[in-house]
């Protein structure tokens, strides 16, 4: 007699990158699940947890690319669930943290499937941490702000402007495509010196990094190729980076 079908669905964060960053009880959701959904940011590597025979569905989101529209994937979640039974979604850093995480669950109750949360180590806190960067730091940041660079409009989220004024360090995911808006914000605000970390790949063997103030990191940027994906570090945080000159006419020697 076949067994029956019990419809849950799991949303696992996978963390930065670094397939080892994911954690214990995420593993042991990959290891029980009977279909999974994957993101473009998840490690492959992770795919090689998932039992023999379990099917993996790749519904990755990138820029100008959607395997899947949301309303698809919402819908994927919850016919996989009474189809299958545990879906397990993968996506990478924390579900929570602009991963629309919640709309797939809220989806998913709708036709009465149990679900269940597994955080992931975000990037916005673990990638400047892997480079030595606190996004809170004792008498110098005693706050931070994760903004989205890219609203779903495509536009520059109205947030940064407020992030400008305040002395917290500000953390923006999705938002290398806008770097010169972002730069022209805070030089309204008289942040010239403010140090900027540029992450890309960040906790993977590819990582790139470039690290500068707001005057020089357009250029800086450019010379290390950064590109997506990556996260936008602005503070006096990222001063306690090793590669940050003690000065900024070292800076101007070393671009010109």
């Amino acid at each position: 007699m076949k067994n029956e079908i019990s419809p849950k669905l799991t949303l696992v964060g996978a963390g930065p990158g670094d397939p080892d960053l994911i954690t214990v009880k995420g593993l042991l959701a990959l290891q029980s699940a009977d279909i999974v959904l994957y993101d473009a940011l998840v490690n492959p590597e992770l795919l090689q947890r998932v039992p023999l025979g379990v099917k993996k569905v790749y519904v990755g989101k990138r820029k100008n690319r959607h395997t899947y529209t949301q309303d698809q994937i919402n819908a994927l979640i919850v016919d996989f669930a009474f189809t299958y039974g545990h879906v397990v979604r993968l996506k990478g850093g924390d579900p929570f943290v602009f991963g629309r995480g919640q709309e797939e669950i809220l989806y998913a109750r709708n036709f009465n499937v149990e679900t269940e949360y597994i955080p992931g180590i975000s990037s916005s806190i673990a990638v400047p941490g892997l480079q030595g960067i606190p996004v809170t730091h004792r008498g110098t940041s005693e706050s931070f702000w994760v903004i989205t660079g890219t609203t779903s409009t495509g536009k520059l989220s109205s947030d940064i402007k407020l992030a400008a004024q305040s002395t917290a360090t500000v953390v923006i995911l999705m938002g290398v495509s806008k770097l010169k808006e972002i730069v022209s914000i805070f030089r309204d605000h008289d942040r010239q010196d403010t140090g900027v970390a540029i992450i890309q790949n960040g906790s993977l063997p590819t990582e790139n990094v470039a690290i500068g103030t707001i005057d020089t990191i357009i250029e800086i940027a450019q010379s290390e190729g950064i590109g997506a994906p990556a996260i936008i570090v602005i503070g006096d945080v990222v001063k306690s980076h090793t590669d940050f000159p003690a000065s900024l006419a070292e800076w101007h020697y070393l671009l010109n």
